[in-house]
């Protein structure tokens, strides 16, 4: 009985798991829309879906090798070998040929030589569970590596006190998605699956953190507060005013108060200046960016995601 129990939750688990990687699989898809949309890869880069067609291969050898609890690693997997392979081939459709050469020079070095070499090596060096274990602690390696990748995305947020390159729905699904596979891990005791989904759900939980702490008022709380401030301040030097002339016979009269046409006309001016400050300090929170991290910056929505197979 505690075996069937085990059994359905590890189930359970890795059905979970392959949900939330599918969805995460599909985050680069408004990217890759851009560049069917405008005919151009503008800048974006390749390497991490080259690297994320990687990871699934990977995994997706490992699950073949695996005699039990290998199925659900197997399917997502191949799910997400397929969906690689066609962003990769919207972007060689796209790139200029500089970036073809490049994108097909790291496919052919990485994708397919070190790949085949792992493969072809662990085949015939090792047999049966050896085998199994060899490809499992390279899968450990490698997860570990890819899952270490946010470290550079939480500095550069730290740096420009800016999450507008950490997307919080893509650090949550990832987060969720590694608690998944920790526990399918956990259930059939594979642990080149879980341990590697601890690091994951920590660095997950980090980026979670950094955005609830940069994570700034929307510009309508700021246009209500402005409106608050505004009025205050108006009434309180009409009150002001209206004092003195009231205390002072000799001086000139003052002004009188400002009418609420002219209340209105100031606010909607300090609401202008509010946004064209915001668009200033965002175009000056990108240069920074652009000059801290450029090869972050061009592709920041699947710089993560291709942790996610495992």
């Amino acid at each position: 009985m505690v075996l069937l129990t085990t059994h359905m939750l590890a189930t359970t688990f890795g059905i979970l798991g392959n949900i939330v990687s599918f969805m995460v699989f599909l985050a680069p898809m408004p990217t890759f829309y851009r560049i069917y949309k405008k005919k151009s890869t503008e800048g974006f880069q390749s390497i991490p879906y080259s690297v994320a067609l990687f990871s699934c291969t990977l995994l997706l050898y490992y699950g073949y090798l695996k005699t039990s609890g290998g199925l659900m690693i197997i399917t997502i997997n191949s799910i997400g070998c397929a969906i690689e392979v066609a962003y990769l081939a919207i972007y060689l459709t796209y790139a200029s040929k500089s970036l073809k050469t490049q994108t097909t020079k790291f496919l052919l070095g990485f994708n397919l030589g070190v790949y085949g070499a792992i493969s072809l090596a662990t085949y015939l060096s090792f047999a049966g569970p050896l085998r199994v274990s060899v490809v499992g602690w390279i899968c450990a390696i490698f997860s570990v590596l890819v899952f270490a990748a946010p470290l550079s995305i939480m500095r550069l947020v730290i740096k420009t006190k800016s999450v507008e390159y950490m997307p919080f729905g893509l650090s949550f699904a990832l987060t969720v998605s590694a608690v998944m596979w920790f526990f399918y891990g956990m259930l059939i005791k594979d642990y080149y699956i879980a341990l590697p989904n601890v690091l994951g759900f920590t660095f997950g939980i980090c980026q979670m953190i950094l955005y609830a702490i940069y994570r700034k008022p929307s510009k309508k709380i700021q246009s209500d507060e402005l409106k608050s401030t505004t009025k205050q301040q108006l009434s309180i030097s009409s009150d002001i005013e209206l004092a003195d002339s009231s205390t002072t016979e000799e001086e000139p009269k003052k002004p009188a108060a400002p009418s609420e046409e002219h209340v209105i006309s100031v606010i909607e001016e300090a609401e202008e200046e509010v946004v064209e400050e915001e668009e200033v300090e965002c175009g000056n929170r990108m240069e920074r960016a652009v000059v801290a991290e450029p090869e972050r910056i061009v592709d920041i929505h699947h710089s993560i995601p291709v942790a996610v197979c495992v």
